[in-house]
């Protein structure tokens, strides 16, 4: 298993991707835009780790990495309904709009307006794949629940939902300290001391962080380790086996 965590830095498509992500998302390029975001986010996964006292299902980064392929069946519902209305690799906002309806988000279309610019992540009025993902996971967390009944959940899909959360939970296990942000220490420290038997070599931990800290700042916001964890997985690709093997 160590070798599958490994081998991400010989993969040059991850390489590639990661890096052009991080370009783009830097904050200085857009520091009002990002910051607010990831400051409710932030608050968010304080009040989530409060709630879950420190209870997880997650015990090292190889219990993380073996969900890999439960994650990319929990997203091929989301894919089949991009494909749908997608012309050109990405979609428009209308097109947005018929998406989160036709899986059943129950969300205000304002909300979906604030998120839409956050997501479109090299702002071309065109949400990619992965960029729709993310965007779907932020209004699931971050849109006031009274935007449907109180018996109504935000998704129609429980599957999607369940999805969902375990990325969170697995968010919420490497914020040690719970401040709703990662800090490489505390990232070294879940890939490593938390599960001895299962250390990750320490150049591995350090690929794997920078992966997530575009800005360099040394800290990483939920949003950050959601784009690099869907390059984990493997959204971006249709072949599986390179995919798992990643």
């Amino acid at each position: 298993m160590k070798d599958s965590v490994g081998s991400a830095q010989s993969c040059p498509v991850l390489k590639l991707l990661s890096n052009k992500v991080g370009n783009i998302l830097c904050f200085r390029n857009a520091p009002k835009k990002y910051r607010r975001l990831d400051a409710k986010l932030e608050t968010k996964m304080i009040e989530l780790k409060r709630s879950s006292s420190g209870q997880t299902n997650f015990r090292s980064i190889n219990s993380i990495i073996l969900k890999f392929p439960q994650f990319r069946e929990g997203l091929k519902e989301i894919k089949a309904v991009f494909e749908q209305f997608d012309s050109n690799g990405t979609i428009d906002r209308e097109e947005l709009k018929k998406c989160v309806k036709k899986l059943q988000f129950h969300v205000k279309e304002e909300e979906i307006n604030d998120l839409f610019h956050s997501c479109d992540v090299d702002e071309n009025e065109g949400i990619q794949f992965n960029e729709f993902i993310v965007l779907l996971c932020l209004i699931y967390l971050l849109t006031d629940s009274s935007s449907s009944s109180r018996n109504t959940p935000k998704i129609g899909s429980p599957e999607l939902e369940a999805t969902f959360n375990t990325i969170v939970e697995a968010f919420l296990f490497l914020d040690k300290n719970g401040d709703g942000k990662l800090h490489k220490k505390e990232v070294v420290k879940a890939l490593n001391d938390d599960c001895p038997s299962e250390k990750s070599p320490s150049h591995v931990t350090r690929i794997r962080f920078k992966e997530m800290d575009w800005d360099r700042s040394g800290k990483v916001s939920f949003r950050q380790f959601l784009f690099a964890f869907l390059d984990w997985i493997g959204v971006n690709t249709d072949d599986e086996n390179h995919a798992t093997e990643r």
